[in-house]
């Protein structure tokens, strides 16, 4: 049975909305793994309901990381901060994967240093799962690192593939590199020198250049950008959601194109993809919305229990090297 930790006091909503996704996930999936709320035991127990399943736990953390407070300093100076325990329990192997709807800044900074980087990976970056008329696309980097190297942005298409092989199966991944025109020679010197390195990396299926538009086609399965980039798009296409829904109520008739109506939100919201797992560190630590809603919640769960499920973390490792020491823990614990 997995052992998911969550951030209880991260996130506008928190705890109720944290612990209402909690609880929903654990119904929905009875027995598949264990949840620890990881916060201020009073603020959590008068949220929970009097009767808790027994895969619901509670473990005690002190003092919260504020959305304005530095990342790094924070985690320096607030130890038993819901984030800290939470990567400190995941990083001691009491728990196999962390959920937090926190300060991204904190999650990124704590999981660095309590869980590392994987051998061979500089930086760190987020994998953002976005809708396409196909298959979804992840964004690799939707956040994490607002100036990238070449080198990095090749490492993040390499730690995207594995993502993608592991998760949703694709043996052969289509890897595109974001930019405003399909030649090799579009964009500026980063855009250049990436387009090289993913094209002569033989271990990558490198599609090319996608521009803007191609990206709701499904013309590649994993797309390659910066983060001050992948975080614009990201957020453009959050806010698209609710533009959508606003004009579907306005022009349909809610009683004769209620289900279809449902269906397009679905598809386009992203508390449906849940969480985006901070791709490149030392284990499974899984970043949410900060207004995610209890749905969110519930399925950042889902995506966490199929990282592990998948070895994704051992399967990166073995990508850029000899398997780590948590890697090869893991490794015995499941064939036990």
């Amino acid at each position: 049975m997995q052992r998911i930790a969550l951030d209880a006091m991260g996130g506008d909503g928190a705890p109720r909305v944290i612990i209402e996704g909690a609880l929903s996930a654990v119904r929905e999936w009875p027995d598949r793994f264990v949840v620890s709320l990881v916060g201020i035991p009073d603020e959590i127990r008068e949220v929970l309901p009097r009767e808790v399943p027994d895969s619901i736990q509670i473990v005690p953390a002190a003092e919260v990381v504020e959305g304005h407070e530095s990342p790094v300093r924070a985690i320096r100076r607030k130890p038993d901060s819901s984030i800290v325990v939470g990567l400190g329990l995941l990083g001691a192997g009491e728990v196999d994967a962390f959920i937090s709807a926190g300060s991204t800044g904190a999650v990124m900074a704590a999981s660095r240093l309590l869980l590392g980087m994987l051998p061979g990976v500089e930086r760190p970056t987020i994998g953002t799962m976005f809708p396409t008329t196909g298959s979804p696309v992840l964004v690799v980097d939707s956040g994490a690192n607002i100036d990238a190297r070449p080198s990095q942005l090749l490492q993040f298409a390499r730690l995207g593939s594995v993502y993608m092989r592991d998760l949703l199966g694709l043996e052969s991944p289509r890897i595109g590199l974001l930019n405003v025109g399909e030649e090799s020679s579009k964009g500026g010197a980063l855009a250049v020198a990436t387009h090289k390195l993913l094209q002569d990396d033989e271990d990558l299926n490198f599609v090319g250049n996608i521009e803007g538009h191609e990206i709701v086609e499904g013309a590649c399965d994993v797309l390659v950008c910066d983060g001050f980039v992948g975080n614009v798009l990201l957020k453009f296409y959050e806010s698209v959601a609710g533009f959508i829904a606003g004009v579907l109520k306005a022009q349909l008739d809610p009683e004769v194109h209620g289900e279809g109506f449902k269906e397009v939100y679905r598809t386009i919201d992203y508390a449906e993809r849940g969480g985006a797992p901070l791709l490149g560190v030392n284990g499974v630590s899984i970043i949410c919305h900060g207004g995610s809603s209890a749905r969110a919640i519930k399925n950042a769960i889902r995506v966490a229990v199929a990282c592990l499920e998948s070895n994704m973390v051992e399967d990166m490792a073995s990508e850029f090297g000899l398997p780590t020491r948590r890697a090869r823990v893991w490794r015995r614990i499941r064939r036990r």
